[in-house]
């Protein structure tokens, strides 16, 4: 089994708490690679050994959001969907600062891309292809991807007045009507 060097595991934690907290303060399209090693007290070779620029390590940090949230996904497969889905919003309310500032970042649109196929991909392992016969599943599949990352995307920038509870359950309503009204 090979061990990772704790110097390794440290500079990456370093670079990567203060990215997020520059993503928080300063939004992600100021960021300068400069100007996070600076601050996160690593010199720009040791970044440049773990990440090829600002975009490579929001990337890494997205893809390991998105392990945890397949993570999620899997254990929620044996509770049911009210429960399920109160996981899944809730994993966003634990790192609310972290998506709200990728939302409003205009240089972050592969975040959007890789979770709204994620989630697309989440949601067809639900569907039932004979529940869809006169849909084309792809836009069915569009369709409800979209509007999840829509009521996620106002939820984490506030813009949705109610508990992660009420908003789940919202969802899962919406979601029961899509499928069988179809």
């Amino acid at each position: 089994m090979d061990k990772i060097d704790r110097r390794i595991v440290k500079s990456r934690q370093a670079i990567q708490s203060t990215f997020l907290q520059m993503i928080i303060q300063e939004g992600f399209d100021n960021i300068t690679v400069k100007h996070l090693t600076e601050k996160a007290n690593v010199g720009r070779k040791t970044f440049y050994l773990h990440y090829l620029d600002k975009y490579d390590l929001l990337d890494q940090m997205v893809d390991d959001h998105i392990a945890q949230l397949q993570e999620i996904c899997d254990q929620k497969k044996d509770i049911g969907i009210t429960e399920g889905s109160l996981m899944w919003f809730s994993y966003f309310e634990l790192h609310k600062s972290f998506f709200a500032a990728l939302f409003q970042s205009d240089s972050a649109s592969a975040f959007r891309k890789k979770l709204l196929s994620f989630t697309m991909g989440e949601i067809d392992k639900k569907l039932n292809d004979e529940t869809l016969p006169i849909i084309d599943k792809r836009i069915f599949l569009k369709f409800l991807g979209m509007a999840t990352m829509g009521v996620l995307e106002s939820y984490v920038l506030d813009e949705i007045d109610s508990d992660i509870e009420a908003v789940s359950a919202q969802v899962v309503q919406l979601y029961m009507t899509q499928l069988t009204t179809s």
